[in-house]
């Protein structure tokens, strides 16, 4: 069911943030459009639906050749029922294929028009390509990740999908709330710089008071602390280390067997490289799981860094269901919860058009009207 049923919305098919974005949604039980490029000679199986399989599922395809006039009316008519539009492109683009947000507007004054670059609508940069590492680059966020000799790309967690197409799914339902409430409707400008460097706020706070500087490893939450970070097992597997608070600190310095005098200086950084190495040589004396069966019931703040295979399998995550079996493909489960509507994956990622006639009727289009869009090549 999930607590967005009942909300109806429109997804630009694209790449990365903006189906992300889309499938946080579907999650949450919004029924979700993805309009995509009718298929052309040379697409062939494996086009961007097939390679971004996951941030696809939840919802139904229409494929449109928004070249053909007769299209572009299916579009705006399809934004009269819509509560929210998203799309991903380049500025511009949506303009040039007369569905910017100023014709749509004027076909639904409540409509939410979410709009996901790497830049922004505005700015010197706005027109340029990039990617995530290029935008959290200019955040400060790059700069503070990896080793002290170099900085290291975080997945593209950060930039994309924490800083992109989560403040859009934030944004759109914001909108849709805000124009229940004044009958208007708005853009939302998501940038991926701008998400991203809101989620460094915290860091940016910490520098602002004197408790953060710029070398990397050399601060309480960039691996430059020893009581946070990862140590490598007898194995040659991580543990991930992070008791900062005193109490928990203790904990881990009991089951280590190590004297609490030896680290009462574990607030100086300067003391740091020699304390790290002290923990280095013990964590290496057993295997990660050895470490991880002692650890795990205890306040000591330590886990086991997990590969891709070994997450879905843990028994906490498999107590809670945070990844689910769904079309017998094991996955991430939809988050977050809730107590009374329950979200869920609707379907699998559809194929390219694999709902045409359904979504259409489903929208408010007579069989004459599909037949002509049809009869047109606009589908």
């Amino acid at each position: 069911m999930g607590p967005l049923q009942g909300i109806r919305i429109i997804e630009m098919a694209g790449i990365g943030p903006a189906p992300f974005a889309a499938m946080l949604l579907a999650d949450m039980g919004a029924e979700v459009i993805r309009i995509d490029r009718k298929a052309a000679p040379g697409d062939g199986a494996f086009d961007t639906l097939k390679s971004y399989g996951f941030l696809n599922r939840g919802r139904r395809s229409l494929a449109l050749d928004l070249k053909k006039p007769e299209a572009v009316a299916a579009m705006l008519k399809l934004v009269e029922s819509a509560d929210a539009l998203i799309e991903g492109f380049r500025p511009g683009v949506m303009e040039r294929l007369g569905l910017g947000p100023e014709p749509c507007l004027a076909r639904n004054p409540k409509l939410v028009y979410g709009r996901i670059t790497g830049w922004g609508q505005t700015g010197p940069l706005a027109p340029t390509a990039g990617h995530d590492i290029n935008y959290i680059a200019l955040t400060g966020a790059l700069h503070a990740i990896g080793k002290k000799e170099q900085p290291m790309p975080p997945l593209n967690v950060v930039g994309d999908f924490g800083g992109g197409a989560m403040f859009l799914a934030f944004g759109v339902v914001c909108g849709i709330l805000e124009a229940q409430r004044s009958g208007k409707g708005q853009v939302v400008d998501a940038a991926m710089t701008d998400g991203a460097s809101l989620l460094m706020a915290m860091q940016y706070s910490f520098k602002a008071m004197g408790h953060w500087n710029n070398t990397r490893e050399a601060n309480l939450l960039d691996g430059g602390a020893p009581f946070y970070g990862t140590y490598r097992c007898a194995d040659g597997k991580w543990l991930s280390v992070g008791p900062i608070e005193p109490q928990f600190h203790d904990v881990m310095l009991q089951k280590l067997g190590l004297p609490a005098e030896e680290f009462a200086d574990r607030w100086n950084p300067e003391a740091w490289p020699r304390l790290r190495a002290r923990l280095e040589v013990v964590f290496l004396t057993k295997t990660r799981d050895e470490w991880a069966a002692l650890f795990e019931p205890t306040d000591a703040c330590i886990a086991p860094v997990l590969d891709l295979d070994e997450a879905p399998r843990h028994p906490h995550n498999v107590a809670r269901g945070t990844f689910v079996e769904h079309a017998g493909i094991t996955q991430p489960a939809p988050a977050p919860r809730f107590s009374r509507t329950e979200p869920g994956i609707q379907r699998p990622g559809p194929q390219r058009g694999e709902h045409n006639e359904e979504v259409l009727a489903g929208w408010g289009f007579s069989s004459d009207e599909v037949a002509a869009l049809r009869s047109a090549g606009a589908i």
